[in-house]
């Protein structure tokens, strides 16, 4: 008997490794066989990017920096005359960041949901074992974590679960004393009060997102940002698809920005053809509301670059019938000509599939920086060779960006193209520094100009 327990054991590992080898050699072959870029990175970057043809692979590119996590100690590596010190570490799988009026940090410890992708067959198994190697494949903490600064020394002293039994959160948004969270599925509401490090109250729904029941949810993140006067919510919701496969009565209410009436929760489309609008913010000089989208896949290294554009009201910006205003997208069938002839152009290219998550505007002297909007670059599956992973700065002028950009952090990719980390949301901490939720180092971040540690 114990001779055949031993013999189950080594076939069953036996059977792993196989697999794991397995699955190893069909994502080196896939990589392979897709199209190395052919332009340098930049070149798909600022105000004019270069868009060439697409390219006619028979097979997606797949380049995947595999999470390793930082070893001890380790940390990104910060622009010159910059410092960065963890704010917090330790946390599962931080995402996105929210700064209270009184200087709390709160963090959305969480990932997809369960259910389905809307990707099926081969295509789907090969994306499953994507975003695994690539650390996107954890279980959702489904909860909100505090971070407090106790006594000012850019380090995060004391920490509670400010709320818990969510539904894979990501944005967040205080209006008066009405905390707004927004789930994978619905935008919720509690109270609060200044000072407060864990709610009890139940949340209240104050209306559905897509994503809800069993529908697909293939982008399930949802931001959120208030307006000025707290009357309405801003709410990024991706699409369902790479490029409407699953067919657009799959879309409703997606790739778009929702608007939200806080007294009613009345929902409507603020602007829509953006594929994944994440990170949202006021641009502080104008007033105009910003996002940084990420655009299509699979039309090779150097196609789509990703954006960060102002976002005007009833808007259009070409998805899925067209890219990067009205480049058509042959693959779409059918196309849309009188509704790609409105598709606005972009404002400001951030590299293709660099995937930015977020976004959040710098006012004169933040972390050293001027008047400009910081962007976290989670990092490419889709290129190679590899292209975001970092942090930058896009300068601005009189509310509109001029670039080039500026790398902020970096250092989340080491020599043998593992990646200790991956930034995502983005945040001012309101003394002077800047926060970045790294979600495969499990770390918040905190980068401030190197002056501001000699006070």
């Amino acid at each position: 008997m114990d001779n055949l327990r031993q013999s189950n054991k080594w076939n069953a590992a036996s059977t792993k490794t196989a697999f794991a080898l397995a699955v190893a050699t069909l994502l080196a072959l896939l990589s392979a066989c897709g199209g190395h870029a052919r332009l340098p990175a930049h070149a798909g970057t600022g105000v004019d990017p270069e868009l060439p043809q697409p390219p006619r692979n028979l097979f997606p590119t797949v380049e995947i920096a595999p999470a390793v996590g930082w070893t001890d100690g380790a940390t990104p590596t910060p622009a010159a005359n910059m410092e960065v010190t963890a704010f917090a570490e330790g946390l599962d799988h931080p995402r996105w960041l929210y700064v209270l009026p009184n200087g709390d940090v709160l963090v959305a410890e969480t990932n997809a949901p369960p259910g389905k992708s809307g990707i099926d067959g081969i295509k789907g198994w090969v994306m499953k074992q994507v975003m695994k190697r690539a650390g996107a494949a954890v279980p959702s903490a489904n909860r909100i974590t505090l971070l407090r600064d106790t006594d000012g020394d850019g380090k995060a002293e004391f920490r509670s679960v400010f709320l818990q039994g969510l539904h894979s959160p990501f944005g967040m948004a205080l209006v008066g004393d009405m905390f707004y969270v927004a789930n994978a599925n619905a935008l919720l509401k509690v109270p609060y009060q200044s000072g407060e490090t864990t709610i009890t109250a139940a949340p209240v729904k104050v209306t559905d997102l897509p994503g809800k029941g069993d529908e697909l949810n293939h982008h399930w993140t949802k931001s959120l940002l208030a307006s000025a006067d707290g009357a309405h919510l801003y709410v990024g919701v991706g699409a369902n698809s790479n490029i409407a496969e699953n067919g657009m009565q799959v879309e409703h209410k997606r790739a778009a920005i929702l608007e939200v009436d806080t007294a009613t929760g009345a929902t409507r489309v603020f602007a829509s053809g953006l594929r994944n609008p994440v990170g949202l913010d006021w641009e502080p000089h104008t007033g105009e509301l910003w996002a940084v989208v990420n655009e299509r896949d699979e039309l090779g290294s150097d196609l789509v670059p990703d954006y960060l554009t102002s976002v005007r009201r009833d808007a259009f910006y070409g998805w899925p019938y067209s890219y990067y205003g009205q480049h058509v997208d042959e693959r779409v069938s059918p196309q849309q000509p009188e509704l790609v002839a409105s598709a606005i152009s972009p404002d400001f290219a951030l590299g293709a599939h660099v995937a930015p998550l977020g976004l959040a505007f710098s006012s004169d002297g933040v972390a050293g920086y001027g008047e400009g909007a910081f962007v976290g670059l989670h990092g490419s599956w889709n290129r190679r060779p590899l292209n975001g992973y970092e942090v930058v700065f896009v300068p601005f002028t009189g509310g509109r960006p001029v670039g080039p950009m500026e790398t902020v952090l970096s250092g989340f990719v080491d020599a043998d193209r593992n990646a200790r980390g991956r930034p995502v949301g983005v945040s001012l901490d309101g003394r002077g520094g800047l926060l970045v939720a790294d979600d495969v180092g499990n770390s918040v971040w905190r980068v401030t100009a190197a002056r501001d540690l000699e006070l």
